[in-house]
């Protein structure tokens, strides 16, 4: 078995994921990740410029007038920006298995709050509703929902005298049912970039075409396939991890695009059968990384890249990583803004003098983008939290 090295899997990295070699266009910088974390709409826009340089403007573009990059709920519940042409295979696999899990769960919410004797017709009733409305009344904000249908303004008393229950609105509910299934989607956003306020619209009117949903071993074989492309070589144990999915549907897939075993430091990776050559390392490079990048959050077991005494420091008690700071294919620490919107970076590691200068050159590029503009998370590590207070 060929053994794949951490250096030869850094070098990987840095030539696929654009961050050593810039990529041509927004478009091809999203099809180079597979999908980007848009959990924070924000992160999408940095992630874009960490690997084009590409303007605000030319990456809304991509998103709202172009429609190149689309965002859909997938993998682990989470928000992703696909390439236009990867939603098929995401609503028949990785989204139709958020959506059934969310509408099963929605209809029992209902019926256990008496909303509904039958949780699942009322979750087919209302989001027959949602569609008529949009159809009618073109895109809408939650908020313009429930003006035209009030069972959306209900709410859901949830887990009570537990310190996650409470009560919630039954509206995110089901329209994140809805859009997990691809009936629905986040639209154009009526916020700045740097806020979430879609407003929902007809899948098909959005993309101007049938919604096309592939087959479930289909949908799950194209994403593996462009997750090898993307992170190869990785374990079973990451693609498990990223796609939410089952050890079975991931070996399917791994056992028909017939993968080859190569040897890493975290047991068996895989590789695509015409992409087992090694990788030239390319020059010294520096990346400043937003929140939840794909290329933190690409792997399960991240040894590799990432030394595990950092983890407690860049990533929450979730799993969720905050910004980092990369430098020749390893993480070595995160970056801040300060009040002016300054950007700078805070190592745990000596890197010596050119790795200091990369990536203070990396913070100045990335202060001049933001033009002052501050960005704001709810995953701010603990040492992106440290600096802060520090600063």
């Amino acid at each position: 078995m060929q053994k794949v090295s951490d250096c030869q899997r850094r070098a990987r990295l840095a030539v696929r994921h654009g961050i050593a070699t810039p990529a041509g266009s927004v478009a091809h910088a999203v099809n180079a990740m597979t999908c980007l974390h848009a959990t924070e709409p924000a992160s999408v826009y940095l992630s874009v410029f960490a690997r084009t340089g590409a303007s605000r403007e030319d990456i809304a573009i991509a998103l709202y007038e172009a429609r190149d990059v689309v965002k859909q709920l997938a993998m682990r519940r989470t928000l992703f920006a696909f390439p236009r042409d990867l939603l098929p295979a995401v609503w028949g696999s990785a989204s139709g298995r958020v959506a059934a899990t969310l509408g099963t769960r929605l209809a029992k919410e209902v019926e256990s709050n008496g909303l509904a004797d039958d949780g699942a017709a009322w979750v087919r009733r209302m989001s027959e509703a949602v569609m008529r409305c949009l159809a009618e009344a073109g895109p809408s904000t939650t908020a313009e929902l429930r003006e035209h249908l009030p069972e959306l303004g209900l709410r859901l008393e949830l887990n009570p005298g537990k310190h996650y229950g409470g009560s919630f609105p039954v509206a995110p509910r089901l329209l994140s049912t809805l859009g997990a299934s691809g009936r629905i989607l986040r639209g154009a956003n009526a916020g700045d970039w740097r806020t979430s306020r879609p407003l929902w619209t007809l899948t098909e009117e959005w993309l101007g075409e049938p919604v096309r949903v592939e087959e479930s071993s289909i949908g799950y074989l194209r994403l593996v396939e462009s997750w090898l492309r993307t992170f190869g070589p990785g374990t079973e144990a990451d693609l498990v991890w990223w796609l939410g999915a089952t050890k079975g549907v991931v070996r399917k897939a791994l056992a028909e695009l017939g993968a080859v075993e190569v040897a890493v430091n975290g047991g068996v990776g895989r590789l695509l059968p015409d992409d087992v050559d090694e990788v030239p390392g390319p020059e010294p490079w520096a990346a400043l990384l937003p929140v939840l990048d794909p290329t933190v959050m690409g792997w399960k077991q991240r040894d590799f890249y990432l030394a595990e005494t950092d983890v407690p420091h860049l990533f929450d008690t979730n799993g969720n990583a905050g910004t980092t700071a990369w430098w020749n294919g390893q993480v070595v620490g995160c970056w801040v803004q300060d009040p002016d919107g300054v950007v700078s970076v805070v190592l745990r590691h000596d890197i010596g003098g050119d790795g200091v200068r990369a990536l203070e050159e990396e913070a100045r590029r990335l202060t001049t983008w933001l033009e002052g503009q501050r960005v704001g998370t709810v995953y701010a590590s603990a040492l992106m939290k440290s600096a802060r207070q520090s600063g």
